[in-house]
């Protein structure tokens, strides 16, 4: 009943332990059990996404009965609302109040900054498997040494995804990201890639995170621009490729990997077809396991998993993976983050390790978004079919560590737009 009520009810999950007269106990428990706070954002604007990150590891949860090789797995769920104050106050409730030994989650990218702060100060495990922030796997490694990013750095697929611009013939290109630190860092990898062989990036647009009406942007785009990148979060993902259709647009479109992640493409319509994007999981991604991981996903929850629900899934199989280690047994959290740390593991999307800073080095495919069939299912929908992968890509790219770490975090004003008129 514990178990139950910890998955369905956990922001009253305390309240009713009590009324139960089950109790709490003082400490993380012992070798019995292995207690995970889960920050996602379940209202607001972004509460798909949240829900697709819960489901997919909630999924492997399931699969494996709460069971990480003995441990029994509490899993508690609180509701961020997409705001990093909020954040920060459920995961010190999840730490100082269900004595949680890890927390896990946060979406934005500010989000990440927000609480990797909290993991340092209360010494206690954060896993940001998708909050991208840059820095807390750069620069800023040292001051969190409880933090293990199972997810990405925001610029990590966009610097492939510039160079692979450039093999396209593309010479200058428009940017168009949301105003916040995700977006810069998206958008400062590319620009920082496709410059470096040969590119311009000519116009730089910031329009507000959460933007609905893209009227006042979309005409101010330059008309000498080979072709557009977009990066789009939460509900923007859906609404700017529409009106930027109705707006006449014949230009080649290219984005993130959120501006065309799964959580959104279901609901997009023919205006996409053609646009391409970049990220370390496609649902479409042909391989056994990730066949296998689609028909189940969908089975069990009715939709095509989302790179918010592969990456949660594969954050569970890297915590059971590391219990398989121990014996069941909580090692600390040092010692954990040092185990997990060293971990290789063949996922859903692909291979991945870790490097020195404790950022997982991955594949990085190039998606385009098709009309078709795939993995047995009978009608024809959308899908970011991937057209090329790039192996074994790091936070650093070619630049290496030590280069890379001179210079500074990409962000509004950097790289600087010195193609911009």
């Amino acid at each position: 009943m514990l178990r139950r009520l910890t998955t369905e009810l956990p922001r009253s999950f305390t309240l009713g332990a009590v009324a139960l007269g089950i109790g709490l106990a003082s400490g993380p428990a012992g070798a019995e059990e292995l207690r995970i706070g889960f920050l996602a954002p379940m209202t607001g604007i972004f509460a798909q996404v949240g829900k697709d990150m819960s489901n997919g590891f909630q999924m492997y949860l399931d699969e494996v009965g709460n069971d990480f090789a003995g441990a029994k797995v509490v899993f508690i769920l609180e509701d961020g609302q997409g705001k990093p104050p909020v954040n920060v106050r459920k995961a010190e409730k999840l730490i100082r109040q269900d004595k949680v030994h890890m927390f896990i989650g946060g979406l934005l990218a500010s989000t990440g900054y927000a609480l990797a702060p909290v993991s340092t100060r209360l010494k206690t495990v954060y896993i940001p498997s998708v909050a991208a922030a840059d820095d807390l796997t750069q620069r800023q490694a040292s001051k969190y040494p409880y933090l293990m990013r199972t997810g990405w750095t925001s610029s990590q697929p966009n610097h492939p995804f510039g160079e692979w611009a450039c093999a396209q013939g593309y010479k200058k290109i428009v940017t168009i990201g949301a105003d916040y630190a995700f977006g810069y860092e998206v958008v400062g990898g590319f620009q920082k890639a496709f410059e470096d062989c040969g590119g311009k990036v000519i116009q730089k647009i910031w329009p507000p995170l959460g933007t609905k009406d893209f009227g006042p942007f979309i005409p101010t785009i330059k008309d000498d621009a080979d072709a557009i990148f977009t990066l789009m979060v939460g509900p923007m993902s859906l609404q700017f490729p529409k009106q930027l259709a109705a707006s006449g647009n014949k230009k080649p479109v290219l984005g993130g990997g959120t501006s065309y992640d799964e959580f959104v493409l279901p609901s997009m319509g023919d205006e996409s077809i053609g646009h391409y994007s970049a990220l370390q999981y496609s649902a479409a991604l042909e391989t056994p396991k990730n066949e296998a991981f689609v028909k189940k996903y969908r089975e069990k929850y009715g939709k095509v998993p989302s790179y918010y629900s592969e990456t949660n899934y594969t954050t569970a199989q890297m915590i059971h993976e590391i219990m398989k280690k121990t014996g069941g047994k909580w090692p600390g959290g040092e010692k954990f983050v040092q185990m997990l740390a060293g971990l290789k593991l063949d996922t859903v999307r692909g291979p991945v390790h870790f490097d020195e800073l404790r950022n997982p080095v991955q594949n990085v495919y190039i998606r385009k978004v098709e009309k078709k069939k795939m993995f047995g299912f009978p009608d024809a929908e959308l899908w970011n079919v991937v057209v090329k992968t790039y192996p074994d890509v790091g936070q650093f790219w070619k630049y290496g560590k030590d280069k890379f770490l001179k210079q500074p975090v990409y962000s509004r004003d950097f790289p600087p737009c010195k193609y911009c008129e």
